[in-house]
């Protein structure tokens, strides 16, 4: 005996199925990035800058999850354990995503509404200001927080030292190689965007962010905003107790490498500038050409 439904039968099932359940097509994505990025670009600029520093403050969380599970992991699988911090990172972005934040990162796929010309440069130039200021905010208070718990001093300090190993590694990086990880970094990120906007349900989005992002992660490329974390957490806690950073300056190579200068000058702007070409023209742009510009 089979199964299958009769056709009038299954007609009538496939009608109970909620429309807003279906997932979107790339052409469907291309044309709500549009107009979500119409809508950032003309949000208030206090809204934009509070919902940019709710960003970098989830961001930064997901970053010190990611800095937890890679406590204690040296001479362990080292692919393992970096998969496992990419999944960890990941919280931040779900956070982002579910929570309304303005990231940085994710909103340089506004490009896509300048090039239709539904938003003009300054608007959209307005709105990137304003939310990479709003994420540093967010990055550099939640930092401050993090190290008044005193957790660093967790697993007899391997969760400090750990986190002084990650920034101390950005920091030593030449510009050329933060340029360049910042580009591959930003391209899987605006993916991952781009993936759950497919989506409708907050499920769905997570289960389609979570593998580039922790691919990314893994991978050791660059996000501006978690540097906005990494860094300035690992030279406040220099600051706040230098008697711990001394206690472990002998497991955190490059730690010379770690100061404001190489942070602010030699490595943040070098990133940054390779998010918005990775995210930017990569993803925003060429799926605009794809969909905007190609004929059909």
């Amino acid at each position: 005996m089979s199964d299958a439904l009769p056709p009038d039968r299954f007609a009538n099932a496939v009608a109970l199925v909620p429309a807003g359940f279906d997932d979107r097509l790339s052409r469907e994505v291309e044309e709500l990035s549009e107009d979500t990025g119409v809508k950032k670009a003309n949000n208030p600029p206090l809204t934009t800058f509070v919902l940019g520093i709710m960003a970098g403050a989830f961001i930064a969380l997901g970053a010190y999850f990611a800095i937890i599970v890679s406590t204690g992991s040296a001479g362990v699988w080292w692919g393992g354990i970096q998969f496992m911090k990419g999944i960890a990172f990941s919280m931040g972005l779900v956070l982002v995503i579910a929570g309304g934040a303005e990231l940085f990162t994710g909103n340089i796929l506004i490009v896509m509404a300048y090039a239709s010309r539904k938003v003009t440069l300054r608007r959209m130039l307005r709105n990137w200001g304003l939310v990479f200021a709003g994420n540093f905010v967010g990055a550099l208070g939640t930092a401050v927080l993090l190290i008044l718990t005193g957790v660093y001093t967790a697993a007899d300090g391997e969760l400090g030292a750990a986190a002084l190993k990650i920034a101390a590694a950005k920091a030593a990086l030449a510009p050329g190689e933060a340029f360049f990880r910042g580009i591959m970094c930003n391209v899987l990120v605006c993916i991952a965007i781009w993936v759950a906007l497919t989506t409708r349900t907050i499920g769905g989005k997570i289960a389609a962010l979570t593998l580039p992002i922790a691919m990314f992660v893994a991978a050791g490329f660059e996000h501006c905003v978690a540097n906005m974390f990494f860094l300035p957490y690992a030279l406040l806690l220099a600051w706040w107790d230098p008697a711990f950073v001394a206690g472990v300056a002998d497991h955190v190579p490059h730690l010379d490498a770690l100061t404001w200068w190489n942070f602010l000058v030699a490595t943040l702007p070098f990133v940054s500038l390779g998010n918005i070409v990775g995210g930017g023209v990569f993803v925003g742009m060429a799926y605009w050409v794809i969909y905007k510009y190609l004929p059909r």
